[in-house]
């Protein structure tokens, strides 16, 4: 049922800032799609009609209002090998592959996996990609004229002071007018759009990509679907947790894998390759006032209009002036407090952050930078916990009887040092085991407890365990086998 109230607040309450945000969004995804084409090895067409494809979908279907998404440099770089083998028809069958792998994560709650990135490498992945995003400017910043820097300059300054003035217009745009009436009216011989690569002159048109509809042709693209849909999804999760933050607000993660997954599928069709969200277009749309749906729908829209309609003016765009704009959000994206808390923050926090950065930059694999730091903070974390736990040893007055008392949590990471706390060569009538400030998390506390309890069973030793809370005696009940009749030959089974 239609939501008139819903309607209004997701894509018409704020509908001026919107659309201009929407431009400036527009006009910074043609180099950056172009780019991504290149190292693809594809055709400009396919990442531009990506980016044009994806950001007009994922308005209606995605779980994040002003989130961005578009062709990306992560599934770029996934998608080479498959390009380079068998060509671009196989990359458009993997696309809509990619597409149901996110729409199956989604309805799975893959999203809930986010509860286990820590905020260490929330901060590390996007220090890092701030920094690929300043490195990516590079090329257009070296071997140049003079000239290039003191339009970059120029754009930065317009961007920085021009707000002071009115917030009404978004400076980014503003900058890159100026300096286009600059360099084209003051005959500047500086890089442009239409230097980057043929811009496409048509609509995309509908079509099943031209491969075997085979068991070898699904061989062949799955594991490169699978890539694509995992780094897509990670790094579009990642990029909405970065745009809550931003502003505030809440957003369906469960709803942004399906629409990922929809956007994808229905772009294969399109000639264009996958991709996700894009932190820097997305930084610039909320920056730039974006803040619904309206936004993302007129990047995407207004992008294809640019490329048909307005071909020729976009082309003669500078790019400093473009370059001006990703330096921006560079700076902007980047957590400069990351730096200052270094200092003040545990240093295992520090390391994981770091460590992410460090593996994204020099990799430029986001997954395996993010897949780091999410092992290291779990052992780190492990470690933690396995320092909480602690043994305290009495003996009766008659000496007949030893107790001992756990505290902390028995699982994986303390299983070892909870075996080591028993002296089993002590002669003694009765054990007491008192776990009244212990908790049992998995099987591996409740096998340590098994063992430690035959093993004093078999030195002639009685064993009483006492304290359990309800949570642990469920465990220890169902999965434990100490006090069940033949308890050594389940053990030995275990």
């Amino acid at each position: 049922m239609i939501n008139p109230a819903a309607i209004k607040r997701d894509w018409f309450s704020n509908p001026r800032a919107d659309v201009l945000a929407g431009i400036v969004v527009a006009l910074a995804l043609i180099p950056e799609a172009i780019g991504f084409s290149v190292i693809a090895g594809v055709d400009p067409r396919v990442g531009l009609y990506a980016s044009f494809s994806i950001a007009v979908i994922i308005a209606f279907t995605g779980g994040r209002q002003g989130m961005i998404s578009a062709a990306t440099a992560s599934v770029a770089v996934v998608i080479t090998p498959l390009v380079k083998d068998y060509g671009v028809e196989y990359l458009f069958a993997a696309t809509i592959l990619m597409g149901v792998f996110q729409v199956i994560a989604g309805l799975l709650r893959l999203d809930l996996l986010m509860n286990y990135v820590s905020r260490s490498v929330v901060t590390g992945f996007v220090n890092a990609l701030a920094i690929l995003i300043f490195m990516a400017q590079l090329p257009q910043l070296t071997h140049v004229a003079p000239v290039t820097y003191v339009l970059v300059a120029a754009g930065l300054a317009i961007i920085y002071i021009f707000p002071r003035l009115t917030k009404a217009i978004p400076s980014p745009l503003v900058a890159i007018v100026i300096l286009t009436l600059v360099t084209v009216y003051g005959h500047i011989d500086v890089n442009t759009v239409g230097e980057m690569g043929k811009l496409p002159t048509s609509l995309p048109s509908i079509a099943l990509p031209q491969v075997p509809w085979t068991l070898a042709t699904l061989k062949i693209i799955a594991p490169y679907s699978l890539t694509m849909a995992a780094v897509g999804l990670l790094e579009s999760m990642l990029t909405a947790q970065i745009v809550d933050d931003f502003t505030d607000t809440p957003s369906n993660k469960a709803r942004e894998m399906r629409g990922q997954g929809i956007a994808n599928f229905l772009t294969g069709f399109l000639g264009a390759m996958g991709g996700c969200a894009m932190i820097g277009q997305s930084v610039i749309n909320v920056k730039s006032g974006g803040k619904t749906r309206l936004s993302t729908l007129i990047a995407g829209v207004f992008l294809l209009f640019l490329l048909v309609v307005l071909n020729p003016l976009v082309a003669v765009i500078p790019m400093p002036s473009l370059v001006a704009v990703m330096i921006m959000v560079s700076i902007g994206t980047f957590s400069w407090r990351s730096i200052r808390d270094v200092r003040h923050h545990p240093w295992q926090s520090s390391l994981v952050m770091l460590a992410t950065v460090v593996i994204v930059v020099w990799t430029a694999n986001l997954a395996a930078g993010v897949l780091a730091g999410v092992v290291l903070s779990g052992l780190f974390f492990a470690g933690k916990v396995r320092g909480m736990f602690t043994v305290d040893a009495a003996l009766s007055a008659d000496q007949r009887v030893r107790t001992y008392r756990i505290a902390g949590e028995i699982f994986f990471a303390s299983a070892e040092r909870f075996a080591e706390a028993f002296d089993f060569k002590e002669v003694v009538d009765r054990v007491v085991i008192d776990l009244s400030a212990a908790h049992f998390w998995d099987i591996t506390g409740v096998g340590v407890l098994d063992k430690t309890v035959m093993r004093f069973r078999r030195e002639g030793t009685a064993v009483e365990i006492v304290g359990l809370n309800d949570a642990s005696a469920s465990m220890v009940e169902r999965f434990g086998v100490h006090d069940k009749p033949d308890a050594d030959k389940l053990l030995a089974a275990h």
